[in-house]
């Protein structure tokens, strides 16, 4: 067999949209589901009420943090860190968690990772396989759906109202599979706190109902918690985790929306056994000790709980000035106010396409995502359908309020059109 040279590959090149024309027969099934398209950068400086971006005016000076980290603790933030994260601020999380409510935190029940979304990543190697069913919510975080497919879930979708996600509908779908003769879904996916999009905060009599027939249909909760501290009205309610007496929820935390995104460090909480094989499945050799130093050098000095109150100040303002702006712009849009979180979720007149919306809106420099990215139903779930088209999302946590008024001004204009 002769080997082509450099010269013979030259002209005759690999012709990639050639080979993806069957992208089965060259990509592996996890990637062949996914959209060949990315989203196109935004324009230089575009009004974002897209992703969850932190406010510049709230990102902490972390100087100090990061020299002690580079001197006192060279040797061990320039190596490589233990794969379950320095053991202190393990001990830092596990604590944080008992004060909120989680007695039974532990350090061997607490592993770090790079952001919620690698531990998400990694709670689905350790417990998916194709086919297995997981339950989302309807919407549910829309980055959490392409790694959900990626292993070929099938999903069931359950409806929200003011109190979160619908449990007795999530029973009588259970029942119906049940039934049917098919297996119970792997896990539960929510986002309990402020939930993404939709800004509802589940009711504690919905979490202790949702406990109750995890238990019962032999199913773990996933609980995604990353705006839980970031609360600027109401009481606290309790962690599903806190409520959790069996041990059947993993709550995935991150340090991005109490501290810094580009931090890149969250973590895992749940059952040692669990943890033990998840951590062997983490291909990193250990997330950054850089980081987590700097983290843990913040967090022990105090600063905090001062900066979580700065941001609950912040975005509280944030969120008010969206929800004048929006009943200003959009009055015939229905929304729920949140309590927290970063997020409005517009309900608009059913003739409203979002998709239009948000492309009508990107070329008036507002970058917002439609609702429509928000539902899983779209190529794999057990109810079937298309998405609906008349929602959008609006972050407020990023634009300032100046930004705000302008940004929903566009809006409205494009709107009004559309009408």
């Amino acid at each position: 067999m002769q080997i082509p040279t450099v010269n013979d590959r030259k002209e005759h090149p690999l012709n990639i949209e050639k080979l993806l024309e069957n992208p089965e027969k060259l990509l592996a099934r996890r990637a062949s589901r996914l959209p060949l398209t990315v989203a196109p950068p935004p324009a230089d400086h575009p009004i974002s009420f897209d992703s969850g971006h932190a406010f510049p005016g709230v990102l902490p000076d972390l100087t100090a943090e990061a020299e002690i980290a580079l001197t006192a603790h060279r040797s061990e933030t320039l190596q490589y860190a233990p794969r379950p994260g320095l053991p202190e601020l393990r001990e830092w999380i596990a604590d944080y968690m008992r004060r909120d409510g989680v007695a039974n935190a532990s350090v061997e029940e607490t592993f770090v990772s790079n952001g919620a979304k690698h531990a998400l990543e990694l709670v689905c190697r350790l417990l998916l396989e194709e086919g297995d069913a997981i339950v989302v919510t309807a919407p549910t975080y829309f980055t959490a759906i392409p790694i959900f497919k990626s292993f070929g879930v099938e999903f069931i979708e359950v409806s929200q109202d003011v109190e979160g996600l619908n449990v007795d509908e999530l029973e009588q779908l259970l029942a119906e599979r049940r039934r049917a003769g098919l297996r119970a879904p792997k896990f539960v996916y929510d986002v309990p706190d402020f939930h993404n999009p939709s800004g509802v905060t589940m009711s504690r009599e919905r979490r202790e109902a949702l406990i109750a027939l995890a238990e019962k249909c032999n199913m773990l909760i996933l609980e995604d918690s990353p705006y839980r501290k970031v609360r600027f009205q109401g009481e606290s309610l309790p962690a599903l985790k806190a409520l959790d007496r069996n041990d059947i929820v993993l709550t995935l935390g991150t340090f991005s929306k109490l501290l810094a995104p580009g931090l890149r460090v969250g973590w895992v909480s749940g059952p040692r056994d669990l943890l033990n094989r998840m951590i062997q499945l983490k291909s990193d050799g250990g997330s950054c000790p850089l980081t987590q130093r700097i983290i843990l050098e913040f967090c022990n000095r105090g600063r905090l709980d001062t900066h979580i109150e700065r941001v609950q100040q912040v975005y509280g303002s944030h969120r008010d000035r969206m929800v004048a702006a929006v009943r200003r712009e959009l009055p015939e849009a229905s929304f729920h106010i949140p309590q927290g979180g970063y997020y409005v979720w517009l309900t608009l007149p059913e003739t409203i396409d979002g998709d239009v919306l948000a492309k009508s809106a990107a070329q008036k420099e507002v970058i917002l995502i439609p609702g429509s990215k928000f539902f899983a139903a779209t190529g794999g779930s057990s109810t079937g359908g298309k998405p609906p088209k008349n929602h959008v999302r609006l972050a407020f946590s990023h634009a300032t309020p100046s930004e705000i008024d302008e940004g929903l001004q566009r809006l409205g204009q494009i709107y009004r059109t559309m009408r």
